[in-house]
């Protein structure tokens, strides 16, 4: 797969100890890492909202397969990430939720909580979480128990499907919809723009972008 982590602003200064760890879990699984959110106090200013505009981008462009994020709580990236129709966000704070997230709603982002209970051993749990999801040893969305997996995967279904009727417009229509100084902000970063431009197959998004960026 290809993974990309964003980070806020309030927790940039965590963004080394983060990317170890999900580049530790990475050299072991095969999976690529682009790290395209904040990396320090001092990097373009993000908030939990533009992390959501940049995991809806990356995604629905197909440039990456899934999303990595999180600001103190989680709670703000997550609602962020699930206000865009092609987001299927989760929320981990241990192993098991992560785990339990790609097998029962086998979604597309996970939001951490990278500043409360974020204490002694957080590297060694947020590393786990990112196991559960990157060396799983199975499919996503295989259902837990087993004998739940069948109206697991139903109800799943569903929901993208009432995500994706909720919307109504094209994906187009809707990133334009959204103010373009928030998008500009967005998509302003560098690393951002190397993994997007580089890995976007959805031309259409890539024109979009550019002349926002313009």
């Amino acid at each position: 797969m290809k993974i990309a982590l964003t980070l806020e602003n309030s927790q940039a200064a965590k963004n080394a100890v983060v990317l170890n760890e999900l580049m530790t879990v990475a050299a072991q699984s095969g999976d690529e890492i682009f790290n395209v959110g904040m990396c320090d106090a001092e990097d373009h200013h993000l908030t939990y909202i533009h992390l959501g505009i940049q995991a809806s981008i990356l995604l629905a462009s197909k440039a990456v397969d899934f999303v990595f994020t999180g600001c103190g709580t989680g709670q703000g990236a997550l609602m962020s990430c699930n206000a865009h129709p092609n987001v299927v966000c989760g929320y981990a704070l241990e192993p098991s939720d992560a785990f339990l997230f790609t097998q029962i709603n086998n979604g597309n982002a996970l939001s951490l909580a990278f500043a409360k209970g974020f204490g002694w051993a957080a590297e060694l749990n947020i590393r786990n979480i990112f196991e559960k999801v990157m060396m799983s040893g199975c499919e996503g969305g295989q259902g837990y128990p087993v004998e739940r997996a069948i109206p697991q995967q139903q109800n799943a279904a569903i929901l993208n499907d009432v995500k994706r009727a909720v919307a109504k417009d094209n994906y187009i229509d809707t990133l334009k919809a959204i103010d373009p100084e928030l998008v500009k902000t967005a998509v302003t970063g560098e690393r951002f723009q190397q993994c997007f431009f580089e890995h976007c197959q959805v031309p259409e998004i890539a024109d979009y972008v550019r002349s926002i960026l313009n």
